[in-house]
């Protein structure tokens, strides 16, 4: 095999041309067969090209309609192997053969011709079509008769194609080469010594076809000759050469030529028979002959632009074996079959509206494989419009801005491009290109309102959505799409992105946490809307968010303060008119405006007809004369309601002592029982153990077992005594330390104790009023003893001094 090392000859011609196009040329020589991704050259270097161009200007290999068997690597600047190249594929015996392509870059547009030639290899043998040759030829045949023999075909050219034939050694044939006008060889057999059919009936020999490749490469075929008897005439065509002509429209069946040869034998060895041989098989589908007469006929269709002539063998036979040949030379005339092809170079599409005149939009190419006339081609354009259509070399045209763009009065033209060719009749084609007028960023966005007030109803989800800003853009596209941004500020010193966010596409702000009218009523932020163009436009807007309340909190209630183990008690003389003010509920509620609207209501009373409420002020009063059938002790349950919808509501207790004397009132709230608590107590378990497992039943087992031992240490510290102790409230207290809601004050109490201690008398040192009593049924807690309890009962007539921190 030769060296396949590629050969490159390098020849470089470049233009600038007008336009700002730029045409040049360059051509590189490979052999056949390369191997895909080989390298052909470095178009960059070999244009003067910096390979950034090529990536730039998105440059791309132009072909036509013909295969693509080189492509273009821009970040290499290379030009590199497809697809593998067969140059007896590509151009047959055509020399020398070449790819002719363009090399298009855009922005702005340039256009190169690179011719790539394909040298030949020696890849294909000689082959014979038919590899076994029979001859029946006459013992009588005379010294010097010529046989034609079947001959080998090469594809490949110059050297590497077939260069001479050699026959096996023998008395009887010798080899004739016979050189042909066009320069092919005719192989004849020569009859060098007579046949003696007596002798050999039967002679085989070999044919070997060799080409002048580097190594040689053969191909052989075997040729049986059978010795007959008596014919010595050959046919003899009255041509050595016919020439015939057809349009490339010939219908299949038609007639070609004909040709003739003659006999001078007589009988059976003057008939001859005709057919075709020493052809390629492509033409041996086109054509076919009738044996008889020999007409040669259009077998398939044929066409101008494939092939232009074809050579034809016909060998006529007579029955001897006898032969001669002739060659049919068909020539294929052009008609205008074919319509201009146009072809778009590049994508663009879009062209600002900002671009001057003479601005390249697009390169098109037409092509009409038709000849002369036929295939010359003249292009227009569609009138009134801003363009024109300029030729810039063979076959290629530019579509260039003529005068300036105005996409607000038209931001869009379909060009079309008509081109016709000068055949009779004119063949035409178009295209329309669609081109879209792009804008100019020149517009900012403009919200809907100069400012936003939104509201959101506090303890949110997090998430929702609030409200929507909107702004527009003049401009088009990409130059009209708004975004929005939410600024960087700060609303009590915690960034406002923790308090809203902002689709960036819809403009929908949404709450990022839950709000709480208690602790923030409004807050202001900004928006800004930036549009996509470069660079980018933007306006600003400031948003308002108002916090609107809602009912979440329940009224308070201030005074009485509930406690835990005290009765307090409301004392009302029985001297009490109507209209008496015992006492006031004093309730807030944090929410605000109708929700913080509190109103009063009795719900349950011991006597609804003795006291009433004040549904706005919360003042219990009296509403008929206290009278001695009048209970002492008097239960009020008072109702405190918000305006809130749903409204929310808290319930205080009143306890109201209906009594002259402070002995009474000890009398009567004495009477409860110490046990009350132990037994709901009690009950409480024993509900609780029923409902779980048993182990929690002995747990409450011992739970009421150590209460039990609880209360009977707490009931040593006072012996037998079983008088409540009542402490006494100046009105209007207030809750300073959280703990006992009373005054710092302290008060003194002279206790007179008897052998019955339920009829002793007390004395008080007064205070402001004494209409509070607090009643501990305990005992305990409150009391600081000041004398031991042994000294009291040694001396039960002595004065008691008891101390209550209020």
């Amino acid at each position: 095999m030769p060296d396949r090392t590629m050969r490159l000859q390098v020849l470089l011609f470049l233009s600038v041309l007008s336009l700002s196009s730029v045409v040049g040329q360059v051509s590189y020589s490979i052999p056949e067969e390369m191997a895909k991704g080989s390298l052909i050259g470095n178009i960059a270097q070999d244009l003067g090209l910096d390979r950034k161009r090529l990536t730039s200007g998105k440059a791309r290999i132009f072909t036509g309609d013909s295969a693509e068997y080189i492509e273009l690597n821009r970040e290499r600047g290379a030009l590199l192997i497809k697809e593998k190249i067969d140059r007896e594929t590509l151009c047959g015996q055509t020399t020398p053969c070449a790819l002719h392509f363009q090399v298009i870059l855009e922005s702005p547009m340039e256009l190169y011709t690179v011719a790539v030639e394909i040298t030949d290899i020696n890849d294909n043998t000689p082959a014979f079509e038919k590899s076994d040759m029979k001859f029946k030829i006459s013992e009588s045949a005379v010294i010097g008769a010529k046989f034609l023999l079947e001959r080998a075909m090469d594809p490949d050219v110059g050297m590497n194609s077939l260069q001479s034939y050699f026959l096996t050694k023998t008395d009887n044939f010798a080899l004739k080469l016979k050189d042909q006008p066009d320069g092919e060889k005719i192989v004849e057999m020569i009859l060098q010594k007579p046949l003696d059919r007596e002798k050999h009936e039967e002679i085989f020999l070999v044919l070997t076809a060799m080409d002048g490749g580097e190594p040689k490469l053969s191909g052989t075929a075997q040729i049986h000759v059978t010795v007959l008897d008596a014919n010595d005439n050959a046919p003899v065509f009255t041509k050595t050469v016919y020439k015939a002509t057809i349009p490339e429209n010939a219908a299949k069946g038609t007639v070609i030529s004909r040709v003739s040869a003659s006999d001078a034998d007589k009988g059976s060895n003057s008939n001859i028979m005709y057919s075709i041989s020493n052809t390629a098989a492509d033409v041996r589908d086109m054509f076919e002959i009738n044996e008889l007469n020999g007409d040669l006929i259009l077998k398939n269709n044929i066409d101008y632009e494939k092939a232009r002539y074809y050579q034809i063998h016909v060998q006529a036979n007579d029955e001897g074996g006898l032969t001669d040949s002739c060659k049919v030379t068909v020539e294929v005339t052009d008609i205008n079959d074919n319509k201009p092809v146009i072809n778009i170079m590049s994508q663009t599409n879009v062209i600002p509206e900002d671009s001057k005149p003479a601005t390249i939009v697009t390169m098109v190419n037409v092509q009409d494989i038709d000849s002369g006339e036929n295939g010359k081609v003249h292009c227009s354009i569609n009138e009134h419009i801003p363009f024109t259509l300029k030729p810039t070399s063979n076959n290629f045209f530019n579509l260039v801005t003529d005068s300036d763009l105005d996409r607000e009065r038209a931001s869009e033209y379909n060009i079309t491009v008509t081109c016709s060719d000068e055949g009779v009749p004119s063949l035409s084609s178009s295209v329309t290109l669609t081109l879209q007028i792009s804008d100019v960023n020149d517009n900012e966005p403009v919200f809907e309102r100069s400012s936003y007030e939104a509201y959101i109803v506090e303890n949110n989800t997090p998430g929702v959505s609030i409200f929507t800003v909107r702004a527009t853009d003049a401009d088009w596209n990409q130059n009209a799409r708004v975004s929005y941004i939410l600024e960087d500020s700060s609303v009590n010193g915690v960034p406002v992105s923790s308090y809203v966010s902002i689709s960036a596409d819809s403009g929908v702000i949404h709450a990022v946490r839950s709000f709480d009218y208690e602790q923030i009523k409004d807050f202001h932020f900004r928006v800004k809307a930036q549009d996509g163009g470069s660079p980018p436009l933007s306006s600003n807007v400031t948003v308002k968010m108002m916090i609107q309340d809602q009912n979440d909190n329940p009224p308070q209630v201030l005074y009485p303060v509930q406690t835990g183990g005290s009765v307090v008690a409301e004392m009302v003389p029985r001297s009490a008119d109507v209209g008496y003010l015992v006492t006031k509920v004093v309730a807030v509620d944090v929410d605000s405006g109708q929700n913080a609207w509190l109103s009063y209501k009795l719900q349950k009373a011991t006597d609804r007809a003795l006291f009433e409420v004040g549904s706005q002020n919360g003042e219990i009063r009296t509403i008929r004369q206290v009278s001695d059938k009048d209970a002492v002790k008097q239960r009020l349950s008072v109702i405190v309601e918000d305006n809130g919808q749903p409204s929310r509501s808290a319930t205080v207790i009143v306890n109201v002592a209906v009594a002259d004397s402070f002995p009474e009132v000890l009398s009567e709230f004495s009477d409860f029982p110490h046990d009350k608590e132990y037994n709901d107590n009690l009950t409480f378990y024993l509900v609780l153990a029923l409902a779980v497992v048993s182990f929690l039943f002995i747990t409450c087992l011992v739970v009421i077992i150590s209460v039990k031992i609880y209360r009977w240490r707490q009931s040593r510290i006072l012996y037998h005594s079983n008088l409540p102790v009542i402490p006494y409230y100046p009105p209007r207290y207030s809750d300073t330390l959280g703990t006992t809601g009373t005054l710092q004050h302290v008060y003194n109490y002279e206790v007179c104790r008897t052998t019955d201690s339920r009829k002793s008398d007390c004395k008080f040192g007064r205070a402001g009023s004494q209409n509070v009593l607090i009643m501990d049924p305990s005992c305990s807690g409150t009391m600081q003893r000041m004398q031991s309890e042994k000294s009291i009962l040694d001396e039960p007539d002595s004065p008691l001094e008891v101390r209550w921190n209020i």
